[in-house]
């Protein structure tokens, strides 16, 4: 919506400037989206009255003219427009004035004539962006007057995007009224006296559908003088609000609205067949608007029409036949309610936006019927005349909106805002917006005012007192709350890191129960002294488990069955084992134990199936060590297990304690477990993880680094392990990777014997090391392994 600054504080006129006016509406909740000046930047322009127009002697579109601006001599001015005649007053632009677009005025001759200035239209003061003629002043206009003073053009056109709750701001009575409020300050309301009828015709009315429009108000005025001119200060505020000037009876109404926030509309009364009815539309009846286009109307479609036929499209457009037109003698005032859900959506069926549908689907105060009828008949009046009838009221009391009551707490006010807002200051907010307040024990009853449809919970009225407040005064207070932050060693490991590395590595966490089948349990681990249960769940459940292996394996079986080929399942849990140093002599050791049965990947067009072989999983394991960041302290050593194949289980150890075990099931325990093939297994202490070597930063070598690759030869039973271990004791600090990258048995190698190739990568962190340094670590590697291992380099 658009108004002008010096009609608002026409209204309410607060001790702030235009900035901090706009920013106060921005923060109120109507947010200002921009302001424009009414009218161009010019100077030099004066009140001036033509007391000569004459034919220009060499041009038939030009007149020359004298002009009188009240000073000792008249100004000579050729004018072009076709309105210029000896008496009227006129905008004059004199030499030395600068029009908009800092065009300046000079003396001129214009066909031979001299010309001291310029005859101004609208246009050319930047008023409007086309204009027919020269701008014509009332006959009382000041000779000599500044155009700027006498137009009051020192102004500024506000332009607020409200929001769809609050339409009582669509007016500038509203607009007065939130700026009232927001500084404390009383609003000169216009006043508004009842025009007492001088003639005694009225129409009927009828409320055909009194839900949709519960008030209706008509009043006749009979003898208008159509042809009369709107008063320059109307057309000044429309202009303003964005409005054009069309006729005195459209331009009263849209005053209004513009003024109290509430449409109207006037009827031909000579186009009005019998009496007024408000009805839903027939289907498929059609009505020709004011803009020309016919309208195929639906039976939902609201309408004003009289016995015979549609005249408008109720609270959005007029019909061609019906409306106000040259030759219009007597009309019929309408003002109406209408409920703001038989209007929502109607417009848009039709391809229509008015001002008129813009307010009442949001919602028109429905008590200001009265005073919008009153307001418009004066102003008629004054300006076209005739004489009035009395007003005719319908109204279904049934069907209008109830006056609401809404409480407000003060413990739900102060826990909302986050901050204490005195009663006094609260009470005279909700006053001062309209609310009729009662107030009681720490609450506030408000009685909701007919014009603010938005209000109706509490959180209603909290925001209402916190925008009027100012957002800005609440004061930014952080929360406070009692933390105490918990102890937490950076070297500890939590379970669920390690579950998160197994299920990237394809493991599916299986959960089960701690109870075994003892037959089962004692095949994997026939040492074992099992805890019985007295009182078992069944006798396949009867037994604490050692290990975590009868409860995977027999998963295991039970996926095999449903034919699944591949199955990848981890646990992390408790087993059972017997100890007198232990309390109840039962120790309860956390452990993390896994199973792999089948091919290493599902089957697939880019992969080439495999089965899983005790490698895979020994590097799922060493992922798992891995996340220690200390991998030197573990090892694993061949050595048999229980359950397990003997040539491929090895037992894993840390700090030379073993902590766990990893292999394939025992062959011949495949069929008694229900295994159609070999499932690899390991089992590891969380004990021996979940301590993990922080980082400690080092120097970082700025130097080059060396590679040197040997091949060496060694019995088939040497282990590489150790052989790597040597050389990494051997290499000192300078060895900064070791990797071995291939081993080789076969054409040129002795039985019994293998080729190792092992990468050495050297690096300084002081110096560039040159050939003889570097020489002398890998001579000394190969001296020791030659040592320890009886190596010998390959040919």
């Amino acid at each position: 919506m658009k108004f002008s600054e010096k009609w608002l504080r026409e209204w309410v006129n607060p001790a702030i400037e235009t900035e901090a006016l706009s920013e106060q509406l921005s923060m109120a909740g109507l947010e200002v989206d921009g302001l424009e000046s009414v009218a161009g930047d010019f100077s030099g322009v004066v009140i001036g009255e033509v007391v000569e127009c004459g034919q220009h002697p060499d041009a038939d579109k030009l007149r020359v003219t004298k002009i009188n601006v009240g000073k000792d001599e008249l100004l000579d001015i050729v004018c072009g427009a076709a309105n210029c005649r000896t008496g009227i007053k006129v905008a004059v632009a004199q030499v030395g004035a600068v029009l908009p677009g800092d065009f300046k005025i000079k003396k001129a001759k214009l066909r031979g004539q001299p010309s001291h200035g310029m005859l101004c239209a609208f246009e050319e003061l930047g008023m409007a962006e086309s204009s027919d003629g020269i701008l014509e002043l009332p006959s009382d206009a000041p000779i000599g007057q500044c155009i700027r003073e006498y137009f009051a053009l020192d102004d500024v056109t506000i332009d607020v995007d409200l929001t769809a709750n609050r339409s009582d701001c669509l007016g500038i009575k509203g607009l007065a009224r939130e700026v009232g409020v927001l500084n404390s300050l009383d609003v000169t309301e216009v006043e508004i006296t009842p025009v007492q009828p001088t003639i005694d015709d009225k129409i009927d009315i009828e409320l055909v559908n009194s839900a949709s429009c519960p008030r209706y108000l008509g009043r006749v005025i009979k003898g208008i003088n159509l042809g009369a001119t709107t008063p320059l200060w109307m057309v000044e505020n429309l202009r303003r609000s964005g409005v054009r000037s069309i006729d005195p009876v459209v331009d009263v109404t849209n005053y209004v609205l513009l003024e109290l926030g509430h449409p109207m509309h006037a009827f031909d009364l000579s186009a009005i067949e019998g009496g007024i009815k408000v009805r839903n539309a027939n289907e498929n009846e059609e009505l020709v608007l004011l803009d020309g286009n016919t309208a195929k109307l639906n039976s939902s479609t609201l309408l004003i029409a009289d016995d015979n036929k549609a005249l408008a499209m109720a609270g959005i457009f007029g019909g061609e036949a019906s409306g106000v037109k040259e030759g219009t003698q007597d009309i019929l005032l309408e003002s109406a309610f209408f409920a703001p859900l038989a209007i929502a959506g109607q417009a848009r069926k039709y391809g229509l936006h008015t001002d008129a549908s813009h307010r009442y689907e949001r919602g028109v105060d429905y008590t200001l019927q009265h005073d919008a009828m009153e307001r418009a008949t004066a102003l008629l009046l004054d300006i076209v005349g005739g004489q009035a009838g009395p007003v005719v009221e319908a109204v279904s009391g049934a069907d209008l909106p109830t006056v609401k009551t809404v409480t407000l707490r003060r413990a739900r006010l102060d826990r909302v805002i986050g901050y204490h807002i005195e009663d006094e200051k609260v009470t005279d907010i909700l006053t001062r917006l309209g609310f009729d307040v009662t107030v009681g024990d720490d609450t506030w009853q408000a009685f909701v005012p007919s014009y603010r449809f938005d209000i109706r919970i509490e959180e209603d009225l909290i925001e209402e007192v916190a925008r009027v407040f100012g957002y800005n005064n609440i004061p930014n207070v952080a929360p406070i709350a009692a933390l105490k932050m918990t102890t937490h060693v950076e070297a500890n490991l939590p379970v669920a890191r390690f579950r998160n590395e197994l299920v990237a590595r394809g493991f599916q966490e299986a959960i089960t129960y701690s109870f075994v089948d003892p037959k089962v349990q004692q095949l994997l681990h026939p040492s074992a002294d099992a805890l019985v249960l007295p009182h078992p769940i069944s006798v396949e459940m009867s037994a604490m488990r050692v290990s975590l292996m009868p409860g995977l394996i027999n998963a295991v079986v039970y996926n095999q069955n449903r034919q699944q080929s591949r199955i990848r399942l981890f646990e992390h849990g408790l087993k059972f084992v017997k100890d007198d140093t232990a309390e109840n002599g039962v120790a309860q050791v956390p452990v993390l134990g896994g199973v792999v049965f089948g091919n290493t990947h599902n089957e697939h067009w880019s992969v080439a199936s495999r089965p899983a072989d005790f490698f895979d999983v020994k590097g799922d394991v060493e992922a798992l060590l891995a996340l220690t960041n200390d991998t030197a302290r573990f090892s694993f050593k061949a050595e048999p297990s229980e359950g397990l194949h003997p040539g491929q289980s090895a037992a894993i150890y840390v700090d030379g304690v073993k902590v766990g075990f990893i292999g394939a099931v025992h062959p011949q325990l495949q069929k008694s477990l229900g295994l159609n093939s070999t499932a690899y297994v390991f089992e590891v202490e969380v004990s021996a993880l979940e301590t993990r070597k922080l980082p400690e930063a080092v120097i970082v070598s700025k130097f080059p680094s060396n590679r040197r690759d040997i091949a060496i030869l060694v019995a088939d039973d040497v282990k590489i392990g150790d052989i790597l271990n040597s050389i990494e004791k051997v290499g000192g600090n300078q060895l900064v990777d070791l990797n071995l990258f291939d081993v080789y048995r076969g054409k040129g190698i002795e039985p019994d014997f293998k080729s190792l190739a092992i990468a050495l990568t050297l690096q300084a962190v002081d110096r560039t090391l040159e050939e003889k340094d570097i020489n002398q670590v890998v001579d000394n590697v190969v001296a020791e392994l030659a040592k320890q291992f009886n190596a010998t380099l390959r040919d």
